[in-house]
């Protein structure tokens, strides 16, 4: 790929940017919330939207029918190139609060943010329309400038995102044969900040637990039962205190069992992001790291596993004053895992490390919850690579290579089923709203996203 050729399709962007505006907020405009089965027909209205756009990049192009939302897939012409199956999501987050909305939430705008920046205003603007319509916008310029895209490229786009993927993740597997490809390209992540590109290179699994702890078989009378009877909610807690040292680890037995210390150049480069309790925790209110002593800040939040009580509930939680002792204690416990640590041992772990510690008066009942495993790039990947040089020559900034904290369950659905690596580069902003009241895009995470594109689609193109 010429060096000409690039700089003409990065010149098409800039000039046709009013018309990649106006077709992006054509997109949002549909309610395409898939939580609702009353916007079911706009959920099929943004199928049937993308594909008829996507088609026009001379891509065969069909909407296909799930067990619940449909799916968008579209396929450019086999040619021996490096192929690609680039996923994104048409479906969107519920409004509510939708009072908190400053406007109406599919009406798009360009406004001003406090701070100066142009920012387009939307439900789906950063997660994830606005994400994808950055790399349906770079193929279209390839496609304008050359008249063919760089590579080859399947798009699959999902509805249910939103919602767990619990029937997308079925279409993956019944048509597996047909989704072939080198890698995948994900859209649906971030910047280290707005002037510093990143790839992600690692997800934290999930692991979600519930717990039962039930004593007597009815409520108590404090006053009765009292120091005689055993309180379910004292043995609940003592467990769940339990849990980390002094030093912020994890004690269940075998926990921190294959996990691995980061790279020491990848160290290195975080630590000079420099990421601070004052940056990072101020904002929220608090000041001291509660991680594992030792750990970088950027560590405790992204590459190390954690564990955290999400609710605790059990007794009399009213108005005034009623003197029981409980029936039974609860609590909901989630574990964000990395590579190395397989769910289905950890939880085996968790519930053995509670039901040791159970009194012979008590029984124990456990909740099964989502699990998922971590996912984590080789840092050698050539695609990584390349994609990296490409977003440090648009953003003029050397690109981050960054764990995330969160989990995105489809990236290890894409290697359980089709043994595919998945490539995460994304231009949102931690202050973009998403999933709460007056979601945002940068004006130029989406410029420079489809800018970004290109030049990863150039770059890509030259991968064996």
């Amino acid at each position: 790929m010429s060096n000409a050729q690039l700089q003409s399709v990065l010149d098409h962007i800039d000039k046709d940017f009013d018309n990649s505006l106006t077709r992006l907020f054509a997109l949002l405009r549909i309610k395409s919330i898939s939580a609702d089965p009353a916007f079911a027909n706009d959920c099929k209205a943004a199928a049937e939207h993308l594909a008829k756009d996507i088609a026009s990049l001379g891509v065969a192009t069909e909407v296909r029918p799930t067990a619940g939302h449909p799916a968008v897939v579209g396929k450019s012409k086999a040619s021996g190139r490096p192929h690609v199956l680039f996923y994104g999501h048409y479906d969107v987050q519920p409004v509510d609060p939708l009072d908190l909305w400053h406007r109406p939430p599919f009406e798009p705008v360009v406004t001003d943010h406090a701070d100066g920046r142009k920012i387009i205003v939307a439900r789906g603007a950063e997660d994830d329309k606005g994400q994808v319509m950055t790399f349906v916008e770079a193929c279209r310029a390839w496609k304008t400038v050359t008249g063919a895209l760089p590579i080859d490229v399947t798009f699959l786009i999902e509805g249910e995102e939103e919602v767990g993927s619990k029937n997308f993740v079925p279409f993956i597997e019944a048509n597996k044969d047909e989704f072939k490809a080198d890698y995948v390209l994900v859209c649906d992540t971030g910047m280290w900040d707005r002037n510093t590109p990143a790839i992600t290179t690692s997800l934290r699994g999930l692991l979600y637990e519930e717990v039962k702890i039930t004593a007597a078989n009815r409520d108590l009378h404090s006053g009765v039962f009292g120091g005689a009877a055993m309180n379910p909610i004292r043995v609940l807690t003592k467990i769940l205190g339990g849990l980390f040292d002094d030093d912020g680890r994890i004690t269940i037995p075998g926990f921190y069992d294959g996990v691995k210390d980061l790279p020491a150049d990848i160290l290195d480069q975080w630590k000079k992001l420099n990421l601070t309790p004052e940056t990072f925790l101020k904002p929220i209110g608090l000041s001291i790291p509660a991680g594992e002593k030792g750990r970088l800040l950027i560590e405790q939040a992204s590459s190390r596993p954690t564990c955290d009580v999400n609710g605790i509930w059990g007794g009399y939680i009213g108005e005034g004053s009623k003197t029981v002792i409980p029936s039974h204690a609860s609590a909901k416990v989630s574990f964000r895992l990395v590579e190395g640590q397989d769910p289905a041992r950890i939880r085996k772990a968790f519930r053995d490390y509670v039901s040791a510690r159970i009194p012979g008066d008590c029984k124990v009942e456990f909740g099964d919850h989502s699990a998922a495993p971590a996912i984590a790039l080789d840092w050698n990947m050539k695609p990584l690579a390349a994609a990296k040089k490409a977003l440090t020559d648009e953003w003029g900034k050397e690109t981050v290579l960054m764990g995330s904290g969160a989990s995105i369950p489809i990236v290890a659905d894409f290697k359980r089923t089709l043994g595919l690596d998945s490539l995460l580069v994304g231009f949102g902003l931690d202050d973009d709203n998403i999933h709460s009241p007056n979601e945002k895009y940068d004006l130029q995470s989406f410029q420079k996203g489809i800018r970004s594109w290109a030049r990863i689609l150039a770059t890509l193109a030259e991968v064996k």
